[in-house]
């Protein structure tokens, strides 16, 4: 019988994918995944297209481009396009180039985790990759209520779950906008919900409709600010808010980067309940206290451990790994390195039995490293969302799934095996050799893939599409 590679199993599992040659460089696998623990995340650099600048620049002429013709608003949208597309390029590059995998597999974990979608909103499409380097990034072997707080007031967040034009129903902007119903707006439990459900406690997290309700008045007045078209109820109480001077602030803002703000005269006033805790009225503190509170909850460790597990472990987490992964969470105050460093530990993640099925995006990432990819290519996003995953873009709010069953389907693999095929034929694979993959995939000595890689007579290009593709490639 054979035994299991615990070398491959840290590289593939707990990292992205090993390279040929790697795993002969690593004596002791558990130590490795530790030391980039101790490392950290490595240092991201916006593209030159994406500074905060631009990105600020290109929403602007998109809310402008509405007033134009059909030209003018293609040419906005191409241009929040490219600069998510450049981003979504810039991120696969620390993927498949990094030399600190592990980390860099809890950033996409977390981004998924807290996860933003393009696909939803093309307002979100230039600002994805600013909320993973600027949110998840720095945070993610950080405090877990730090993150998820720097995940509230990023703009990308606040778009997406419509957060930014959420209104207190007593608020005076509500009541300014009561004398101009066409700048009527109510307020938006969307963000408060997936706070609760999906962010903290858990759909059995223990909090009711009402908890929503009131977490979403809590969250009034979190908005953004330097986009040039403000709720009109903000536009009437300008003047007695800010004076001259506040104007001229107003428009330094509408000139300057899209950020968080917090505009009272949207908050809800008054006192607020959530989960039998009572917030009084303080402005923006109101809503830090009650995520910082979230966060710490008992339901919020048993969740996020949950989730780790079947990331780590297997698709039906193992009761005892989530015991001890929660344990870690609560004990620590949520500090995710020392989550991370549980997981390593977690005697389950090393079981001989213990599989996962790569998603399309691990397996993409894999196959460039396997193939000594240094570069991303161009067409790297249009490729992943031919493979069903596009980065930064779920359906939902609850983000990609992680288990055999949601990417295991007959068209999933035929995706796969036809991309294999167009990989193979890249200049610079095509010259690698077949037999260099055994050492990237975790096969038994009688296995027919040693045969396979090993057979001259078939062509190199062949060989190679037919490792990626073959069963042995499509789990970590």
């Amino acid at each position: 019988m054979k035994t299991m590679d615990v070398t491959l199993r840290a590289l593939n599992r707990f990292g992205l994918g090993a390279r040929p040659g790697e795993r002969r460089r690593i004596s002791d696998p558990r130590a490795w995944l530790r030391a980039q623990l101790d490392a950290g995340p490595a240092a991201s650099v916006a593209p030159d297209i994406a500074s905060p600048g631009a990105i600020a620049d290109a929403l602007r002429a998109l809310r402008m481009a509405g007033q134009g013709n059909d030209q003018e608003r293609q040419q906005a949208r191409r241009r929040l396009v490219e600069i998510g597309t450049s981003e979504v390029r810039a991120a696969l590059a620390a993927r498949v180039t990094g030399d600190r995998p592990f980390v860099e597999r809890l950033v996409a974990f977390w981004s998924n985790h807290l996860c933003v979608s393009t696909g939803a909103k093309l307002q979100v499409a230039p600002l994805a990759g600013s909320y993973e380097r600027d949110v998840i990034r720095p945070h993610v072997l950080g405090r877990f209520e730090d993150m998820v707080l720097a995940s509230a007031k990023h703009p990308a967040m606040l778009v997406y779950l419509d957060n930014f034009q959420s209104i207190g129903p007593s608020s005076r902007g509500a009541r300014a906008g009561q004398r101009n119903a066409g700048a009527r707006r109510g307020l938006n439990e969307n963000y408060a919900r997936e706070l609760l459900e999906l962010h903290t406690l858990g759909v059995n997290g223990g909090y009711t409709q009402q908890d929503v309700q009131e977490l979403a008045r809590i969250l009034t007045g979190w908005t953004i600010d330097g986009l040039a078209n403000r709720p009109a109820a903000r536009t009437e109480l300008r003047g007695q808010r800010r004076g001259a001077q506040g104007a001229r602030g107003q428009a330094r803002a509408a000139d300057g980067p899209i950020r968080f703000a917090f505009e009272d005269l949207l908050h809800e006033p008054g006192s607020k309940s959530v989960l039998g805790v009572r917030y009084n009225e303080a402005g923006v503190e109101e809503g830090e206290r009650a995520i910082r509170a979230l966060c710490r909850h008992p339901s919020t460790a048993r969740f996020v451990a949950s989730k780790l597990v079947a990331h780590f472990v297997s698709d039906e987490p193992p009761a005892a790994a989530v015991d001890r992964i929660a344990q870690a969470f609560r004990s620590s105050d949520g500090d995710l390195k020392v989550v991370a460093r549980a997981a390593v530990d977690t005697p389950e993640a090393w079981h001989e039995d213990s599989r996962k099925f790569r998603t399309p995006h691990d397996w993409f990432v894999a196959v460039l490293r396997a193939c000594g990819a240094n570069e991303i290519r161009d067409n790297a996003p249009v490729l992943l969302r031919q493979l069903r995953q596009p980065l930064w873009s779920p359906q939902s709010p609850k983000g990609f799934g992680d288990t055999m069953q949601e990417w295991a389907d007959p068209d999933s693999l035929l995706n796969r095996g036809e991309l294999a095929r167009s990989i193979a034929r890249v200049t610079g694979i095509r010259s690698i050799d077949p037999q260099a993959l055994l050492d990237v995939v975790d096969v038994a000595p009688g296995n027919p893939l040693h045969g396979l890689l090993a057979d001259n007579s078939i062509p190199v290009g062949e060989r190679v599409a037919l490792a990626l593709a073959g069963p042995a490639f499509q789990w970590r």
